[in-house]
C-alpha cells in the first residue's frame, strides 16, 4: 500500500524466544542488531521477527507494542499485513483457474462485465501489475486516511479513481504496482463465486492450513487480542496511536490481519506447492523485472527476491497505516516475517531494515 514502481518492459523444533533485555542477544545477534534498530535508529515504537527453519523456530522482539502501557511487543500479536493480503487473493484466483472459472488470458471485462476502464485488461495483467492500470492510491495520500481514520471507502468509489487518470501504458507493455488490479480481482473472485471474496480466503486457504489468527475483516475496525498498536508519526513529536483504523480503504489489495506464525505457515506452504496445482504454480512463478534496486521480480502475487545467502526467496511486502511488514519463505522451508508497528513516519532506513532483517532471519533459519 502506498507505494509505487513503474518499469518499461518487453515443526517440531526448538523455540528461542530473545527480548530487548542486554545479554539476550546471544543466540542471534546480527538478527537481534537488525530488530533493534528498526526501534533505536528507525523510529518504531516495537518490531519483531520471526523465522523458521526444519528443526528451530526463533523470535526476536525489540521495544513496545503499547507505547501507552509500556507493554511489549506480544510474539503472537495480531497486525493489519497490508499488501501481504495479495498473495492471499493471488491464490484464490489461481485456484479458480485451476478448476476452470477464471481463464488467466482472459480479459478482465468477461468476469466484470460494465466496469469501466478495464478494457484490454487480462486477469493475468492484474495479478502481475502489468495492466498499466493507475493506483488508486496514488491519489488518496495517507494524509487523508491518517485524519479520517473511521471513513468507510466503498470499491467502486476506490475504482473510480482510479480510472479518472490514464492508463500508465498499455495492457502487457510495462509493469508499476497497482492496488487497484488487486481490488479489482476481489471483484472477479466475488462474480465468480458468488460469495464475498474474504469468505472464499478462509475456506480455500485460511481453514485448510488452520490459520486461525488470519482474517479478512472487511470494514471492522478493531485488531483481535493480543494485538500491537499500530502507530503513525505525521510530524515530529511523539508517535499517533491510529490502531482502530477502517481497512475498507485498502480493499482486496491490502484489508488482512495475521500473524507472524500464520504468515510464515501460509508462504511455506504456498511455495511449496501445497495450495495450488502445478500449472498454477508455474503461472504464480513466472515473473518479470520490477526495476527495483533489490533486483525482485514479481510474478502473480509473489516477489521473488534475491538473498545475500544465495539463492532467492518468495515473498510480499505489506504496508498498512500503523504497521510496516515484510515475509517470505524458500522452497526448501525457510520462512521468515517481520514486522514495526510504524507506518508513515519511519526513518528513510526502515524499508531496507526491514529487509536486512527478513533476508537475515531467512540466511540464518535452520
Amino acid at each position: 500500500m502506498f507505494r509505487r514502481t513503474i518499469v518499461a518492459t518487453g515443526l517440531a523444533g526448538v523455540t528461542v524466544m530473545a527480548t530487548a533485555a542486554p545479554g539476550a542477544a546471544a543466540e542471534r545477534p546480527s538478527l537481534r542488531q537488525l530488530v533493534d534498530r528498526l526501534t533505536a535508529a528507525d523510529g518504531a515504537p516495537g518490531a519483531l521477527a520471526a523465522a523458521e527453519g526444519a528443526r528451530r523456530r526463533t523470535v526476536v522482539t525489540s521495544g513496545l507494542g503499547d507505547v501507552g502501557a509500556g507493554t511489549p511487543v506480544p510474539a503472537d500479536g495480531h497486525w493489519r499485513i497490508g499488501s501481504i493480503t495479495k498473495p492471499f487473493v493471488a491464490t484464490v484466483v489461481l485456484q479458480l483457474a485451476g478448476e476452470d472459472a477464471v481463464a488467466l488470458d482472459a480479459p478482465v471485462e468477461r468476469y466484470l462485465p460494465g466496469v469501466r476502464g478495464v478494457a484490454g485488461v487480462t486477469v493475468r495483467q492484474l495479478l502481475q501489475h502489468t495492466s498499466g492500470l493507475p493506483d488508486y492510491l496514488a491519489y488518496l495520500t495517507p494524509q487523508r486516511v491518517i485524519e479520517h481514520p473511521l471513513d468507510y471507502y466503498e470499491r467502486e468509489d476506490l475504482l473510480a479513481i482510479a480510472t479518472a487518470h490514464p492508463r500508465l501504458f498499455p495492457p502487457g507493455k510495462g509493469w508499476s504496482y497497482s492496488n487497484t488490479n488487486y481490488l479489482l480481482a476481489s471483484m472477479l473472485i466475488e462474480k465468480t463465486t458468488g460469495r464475498p471474496y474474504g469468505e472464499e480466503i478462509e475456506r480455500r486457504v485460511l481453514r485448510p492450513l488452520n490459520l486461525s489468527g488470519t482474517s479478512v475483516p472487511g470494514d471492522a475496525p478493531d485488531l483481535p487480542e493480543p494485538h500491537a498498536r499500530g502507530y503513525v508519526r505525521p510530524g515530529p513529536g511523539a508517535p499517533l496511536d491510529l490502531t482502530r483504523l477502517n481497512p475498507s480503504v485498502a480493499a482486496g489489495g491490502g484489508n488482512m490481519v495475521s500473524t507472524a506464525d500464520d504468515l510464515n505457515r501460509f508462504l511455506a506452504a504456498l511455495v511449496r506447492g501445497r495450495l495450488l496445482k502445478r500449472p498454477q504454480m508455474r503461472a504464480m512463478m513466472t515473473t518479470v523485472p520490477t526495476g527495483r534496486a533489490s533486483g525482485d521480480e514479481y510474478g502473480l502475487g509473489l516477489q521473488r527476491t534475491p538473498l545475500p545467502c544465495g539463492g532467492h526467496y518468495w515473498g510480499h511486502d505489506g504496508d498498512m497505516i500503523g504497521f510496516t511488514t515484510v515475509a517470505g519463505a524458500t522452497t526448501d522451508g525457510r520462512r521468515a516475517t517481520v514486522m514495526a508497528n510504524l507506518n508513515p513516519g519511519g526513518t528513510e532506513a526502515q524499508d531496507d531494515d526491514l529487509n536486512a532483517a527478513l533476508t537475515t532471519a531467512l540466511c540464518e533459519a535452520h
